[in-house]
């Protein structure tokens, strides 16, 4: 699974990758604290690159601030084509 960590705009880059990266770390420390197995997890931080909605009002920037998380299915036992 991929987790990935989002931001608004407001501040600089650098700050907002470091926090997304934070926030997906809290996710998939959570996710590990119930018994999700941490090598099957990725995190990502993308910062504000990946805006949902306009970073120019209060609830746009509230939709920015947000965590991912894509699931992807078990491989199939003996490799593909089985």
């Amino acid at each position: 699974m991929d987790i990935e960590g989002n931001t608004d705009a407001t501040g600089t880059r650098e700050y907002n990758l470091t926090l997304s990266k934070e926030r997906a770390g809290t996710v998939k420390s959570y996710l590990i604290e119930r018994g999700f197995p941490a090598s099957r997890m990725r995190t990502i931080g993308n910062g504000p690159d990946r805006p949902l909605d306009t970073n120019a009002t209060p609830e746009g920037r509230e939709k920015n601030r947000r965590t991912d998380i894509k699931v992807y299915p078990n491989p199939a036992p003996g490799g593909a084509g089985r």
